[in-house]
């Protein structure tokens, strides 16, 4: 057998064609062709230009994920072509170089005009000179037009620290304001729907929320109603905005006009710590951003990673995080005494008690049955204890509608991860009641539940009395943890670290905002303790110490490092996913 084709080099990819151009004076080759919103390549705009250049062009309308309007004006600037001669041939200068056509000020005829930069094309030998007098001019009669009437209530909007209006206005708007007649009001505070406000005198008519609607999510609900100085956006008469998306159009509108009724007047945006994460409402695995304060989680915004989410996420998952500050967090770890009674004890002494307890567990006498939304890291060392028990292991399946965006229909965040790690070893759920029954005939013995409530997935609270050993770790209370020998109190993602597959096959890591209650730890940590107690392994005591050890040991993270997951996650082995 030949090894010649193995070591044959790849075919090169095909030259990027570029058009050299100048950017404040500065040669630049930019790509002729760039991906536009849907992925096709179409000519690069001079805004794109820039951007590569390294230099800002301000914009409202314009938005890399929609289609391009071009309404706003803000990205005006001036620019400068090859003049042509009768011939069509460039015209050239003493030096030999092309004589440009620029305009200056005052504005001369014939000159070429200041163009929005997010929808001209640009051209060989174009220069862009988005710094110069003429830009600065239009920027600033631009700002002035979209003040005229805009309120100045930014002590009191929701978009304060946030808002495009008000920083442009600070770097490219004038001082004062010439404007002295009473500014045209238009409706505030209302009702668009049942997770958004709107505040029309703050709109300055942009658009993206309505081409987000439209083009992103399907949902043509929004649009521009009356004429001139009176136009207001709103919903389609009779029908709230109402579908799963319209969160992000928070996200995008570049001024207070939008606000989460969730958010809203909550908390000033200055004072949030971000932790960067990933959504855990279902497998899509979302990047966010969680914004906390002092141990309150205050928000989740999406976090851009095109390989996932793009810069969007479901309203659904964005609002699924007020249940980690519930008052009836289990925070106590307790322990079950001779007589009935819960009382209250160290991790310590229960760790030692149950790792005592499961190396004197018969083999075949113990299950496991653990939540999909565990890390991949706490599926591994349950797989290893199960391992070593020879325990029969199961996860709860959850499903639900899913949507024709992000919204998958498996509504656990690490399915996929319970599968790579070795922890399911069948179709999750096929295994419950092969557990019930074990406890019922008396051959299992030993029940460990981590994540789940299995009262209520086919393994009645009336079989725990068969049982010599029930340990329950859980966020929240349940009829489970009631009857528990030991209350191990967890941790939700955004109170520890670690990493989860989404349905793609993507390994993601996510940081920890906030601290847990109490007692309550990371599960990963005490989980290392127990199989520690149990079989003996040590030398797991950080995170990424357990994540490289796991993508040893486990085929599907092989030559994964906790370092090189950066902030988008990488493919797991893609021969080891299917």
């Amino acid at each position: 057998m030949t090894t010649a084709s193995a070591t044959e080099s790849k075919p090169a990819s095909p030259a990027i064609e570029k058009v050299t151009l100048k950017v404040d004076g500065r040669e630049v080759g930019v790509p002729k062709l760039t991906p536009d919103w849907q992925g096709k390549l179409v000519p690069t705009t001079m805004l794109q230009a820039c951007q590569i250049a390294g230099v800002e062009v301000p914009h409202y309308c314009y938005h890399p994920k929609l289609p391009v309007a071009g309404n706003c004006r803000m990205c005006l600037v001036e620019f400068g072509l090859p003049a042509m001669g009768p011939d069509r041939k460039p015209i050239l200068n003493e030096d030999g170089t092309p004589k440009i056509i620029r305009q200056t000020l005052p504005y001369e005829p014939g000159t070429p005009r200041g163009a929005i930069a997010c929808a001209t094309p640009i051209s060989p030998g174009m220069e862009i000179y988005p710094n110069s007098p003429a830009t600065k001019q239009m920027r600033e009669a631009v700002l002035e037009s979209l003040l005229i009437n805009h309120p100045l209530d930014c002590p009191i909007c929701d978009q304060a620290g946030e808002c495009k209006l008000q920083e442009y206005s600070v770097e490219y708007g004038q001082s004062q304001s010439r404007f002295v007649e009473e500014k045209v009001h238009k409706p505030k505070c209302v009702d668009l729907g049942p997770r958004i406000v709107l505040d029309d005198e703050r709109c300055i008519l942009c658009t993206r929320c309505i081409r987000f609607s439209k083009e992103i999510v399907g949902d043509d609900a929004l649009g521009i109603a009356s004429r001139g100085s009176h136009n207001v956006l709103t919903h389609y008469p009779g029908k709230p905005f109402d579908n799963n998306y319209t969160l992000n159009t928070v996200d995008i509108c570049p001024v207070g006009a939008l606000t989460s009724k969730d958010f809203r007047f909550q908390m000033r945006v200055w004072f949030l710590k971000e932790t960067k994460s990933v959504c855990t409402s279902c497998s899509a695995g979302c990047n966010i951003v969680i914004g906390s304060r002092e141990g309150r989680i205050y928000r989740y915004t999406p976090r851009d990673n095109d390989a996932v989410n793009a810069c969007w996420m479901c309203d659904y998952g964005r609002l699924n995080y007020k249940w980690i500050g519930r008052e009836d967090r289990l925070k106590h770890v307790l322990r079950r005494t001779a007589g009935g009674k819960s009382e209250r004890t160290t991790w310590t002494t229960a760790l030692k008690e149950i790792g005592a307890k499961l190396k004197n567990t018969a083999a075949n006498a113990t299950a496991i049955v653990a939540s999909a939304r565990q890390t991949n890291e706490e599926l591994y060392l349950l797989a290893r204890l199960g391992k070593r028990l020879n325990a029969l292991t199961d996860s709860v399946p959850r499903r639900g509608e899913p949507d024709k965006l992000l919204l998958q229909a498996d509504r656990n965040p690490n399915s996929t991860g319970a599968r790579l790690t070795g922890f399911l070893q069948a179709a999750a759920g096929s295994n419950l009641r092969k557990i019930a029954e074990g406890i019922q005939e008396g051959r299992i013995k030993t029940l460990i539940v981590v994540g789940e409530d299995v009262t209520k997935h086919g393994i009645d609270a009336s079989l725990f009395s068969r049982l010599d050993l029930l340990v329950v770790s859980d966020i929240l209370p349940n009829a489970a943890a009631a009857f528990a020998h030991y209350v191990l109190p967890g941790c939700a993602h955004t109170e520890k670290r670690g990493t989860f597959t989404n349905g793609q096959g993507r390994v993601q890591k996510f940081m920890k905002a906030v601290e847990g209650p109490e007692d309550a730890r990371p599960e990963w940590e005490f989980l290392c303790d127990l199989v520690f107690e149990t079989t003996g392994l040590d030398g797991l005591a950080s995170i990424e110490g357990l994540f490289n050890q796991m993508a040893k040991e486990t085929p599907a993270f092989s030559g994964l490092t906790w370092a090189g997951l950066g902030d988008a996650g990488v493919p797991a082995n893609s021969l080891n996913t299917a």
